[in-house]
Formats: structure tokens, sequence, C-alpha cells
């Protein structure tokens, strides 16, 4: 691990302006000291924001807000969101260990770095890591690359499980930006695609901060995180399948999809839900929506076998959710 200095912020304002003169937020650590250790990542400052007070969980107009140093255990732990937003804490205690989520914060677990093998190998060329060094992703080891959103430039996936839930849920990212001002981004555009420029991952600028997570009032249905990966525990996604679905008088009334392990960022294609607004739930349907989902999949040889897992993993979990409709 290479030198670095080190400072404690004692305030928001403070630390945004430190962070946009060269410094790096770190809180809970879990992902930034080991990218620090592989030399992926190296900071010439650590601003250590974990003094600052935003770690409560607040209602918030129906909704709630949840602030960015709020540790995935006590997130997942909270009765309002095991109640109201319950795929949010699944999504949650489907990641990693429990030592982990006693660590990982809300705004560190949004910001983590893809477990793309060649990312985290500095003897590999990655456009991520070094840009314009080329992807030897594409072409490589691929079981747990994307198979939607990617380019030639970047087929890496996004690896958190709580995005995807938040992603279906709608919510909205509060940053602090360097000039004081305060902005609220959606989730579902907080994350860019790689394009060209897979190095660039958020909209965030230099010196934001996230400050907090504001998710929407509790939305009719019942919902559910499923998550296909290699053991039963500490493991990506292969394929996650974040889902609500409302049924009323034998239809589904409204719903909401997004998808994990299998795309830059978590990803969600309103189109699959739109097909199923209306219908009467059957095999049929679910299968038709998972033909939309995939349509543009374009996988590698490595990672081929994620298209027809993506579809049984999401007719599984539509079916679940709908079975108590009469078909």
């Amino acid at each position: 691990m290479r030198p670095f200095d080190y400072m404690r912020a004692t305030d928001a304002g403070g630390a945004v302006k430190d962070c946009a003169n060269g410094g790096t937020f770190i809180a809970g650590g879990t992902n930034l000291l080991d990218l620090m250790k592989l030399e992926v990542m190296r900071p010439d400052l650590l601003i250590d924001i974990n003094r600052l007070e935003l770690n409560a969980i607040n209602d918030a107009e129906g909704g709630l807000r949840i602030g960015a140093l709020v540790t995935n255990s006590d997130l997942a732990a909270d009765m309002r969101v095991r109640r109201d937003w319950p795929v949010l804490s699944q999504a949650l205690l489907a990641g990693a260990s429990g030592q982990l989520r006693n660590k990982a914060t809300t705004g560190g677990n949004l910001l983590q770095r893809t477990r793309c093998y060649y990312f985290q190998d500095t003897a590999m060329p990655c456009n991520k890591r070094n840009p314009g060094s080329g992807c030897h992703a594409i072409g490589g080891a691929t079981r747990l690359h994307a198979i939607l959103g990617g380019s030639d430039a970047c087929i890496a996936t996004h690896p958190s499980d709580m995005a995807v839930a938040m992603t279906m849920l709608d919510a909205q990212v509060e940053i602090l930006g360097s000039d004081g001002a305060t902005r609220t981004v959606p989730l579902r555009e907080f994350y860019r695609l790689p394009g060209q420029t897979p190095h660039i991952e958020t909209v965030l600028e230099e010196g934001d901060l996230i400050t907090a997570v504001v998710l929407p009032p509790k939305a009719a249905g019942r919902q559910v995180y499923r998550k296909v990966r290699d053991r039963a525990s500490y493991a990506f996604a292969l394929v996650s399948v974040a889902a609500r679905i409302e049924v009323v008088d034998g239809r589904i009334a409204a719903g909401s999809l997004a998808f994990g392990g299998i795309a830059p960022r978590p990803w969600h294609d309103p189109a699959a839900t739109d097909l199923l607004v209306g219908q009467t739930p059957s095999r049929d349907l679910f299968a038709q929506a998972a033909d939309v989902l995939t349509a543009e999949a374009t996988p590698q040889d490595g990672n081929a076998f994620k298209v027809p897992l993506l579809r049984r993993t999401l007719i599984a979990t539509l079916t679940d959710l709908c079975r108590e409709t009469p078909q």
C-alpha cells in the first residue's frame, strides 16, 4: 500500500471542499481499502466522514430518508424497512457477510467498484482503471460480466444488491456539492453506462458527497428480492431480480422490476414492466416479459448462460409474487 494522508472531517461543507482539492472520502472502507491494497486505487488523501451526522433513518413525507452513513446491518434491521420496503431488507441481507454489513454504509454501497477480475489486476489492461488501455475481459473470463448495457470498452457489472432494490423502489440520491448546494438525482439516472468512458461511473462531480438516499412512500403490492449466485453466502449475483407486483381483481395493476449481475449498473427496463400491467398473470405473460428484457442481450462465450438464467429467474420471481392470483 502506498503512503497517503488522512484527515477527519468535522462538517460536511468542509469535507466536500477538501475532497474537491484531490481527496477521497472513506466511511466503512470495505471496498476502498481492498482496492488500495491492490493498488487499483491510489488516493493521496483520505477524508474520514464518520463523524458527520449522516447516520439517521428518518420518516420523510410518507417515505424514508436514509443517511449515507447508516450501516447495511442497521438498515436491513429497521422495522420500517422490513415492514414497508421488505425488498430492500432482503437485498441487504443477501449481500456480503454479517461482519461487512456491520461496517459497510449506504453511500459506500452505492459507490462500490466492480468485481471484474481484470479491473482488480493491475497487470491487465482495463479501460475503467486506465482509460484507453483496452478491455481484456472481452474474449476472456466473463462468468461475472454484463450481458446488457456494456460496450466494446467495458463489460464489467455493478456488484451492489442494495442498489438493485433501491432502483426498483425508485429511490432518490441526495448529493452535497463542493459549492455547498444540495441536489437530488433519481437512482435510475445516477449510474452511467460505460460507452467509451467506463472510468466515469456516476453523475457525481469532483468533491460531491452523497448525504442520503430517499425512498418514496410504500407502494401497494408484494415485493421480493431473488439472487442467484455460485454459493449460498458471500458471493456476488450472477443474476438478481428485485420485483414489486400489485394484483387487483385477477389482473396486474402495477409493478416495478430491477435486475443485478447483468449490467454495468442496476438494470431497469420499463418496457418489461409495462407489458405486464393490465394483464392476467400467467407463465406465458412472464415469458413475454423475459423476451423483452433479454431482446438486446449481447453475452460473451463465458456468460451466455446468463440469458436463460435471467429468463428463468424472472419467470420464477413473478410466478411467486402472483402465486395467490387465479390463473
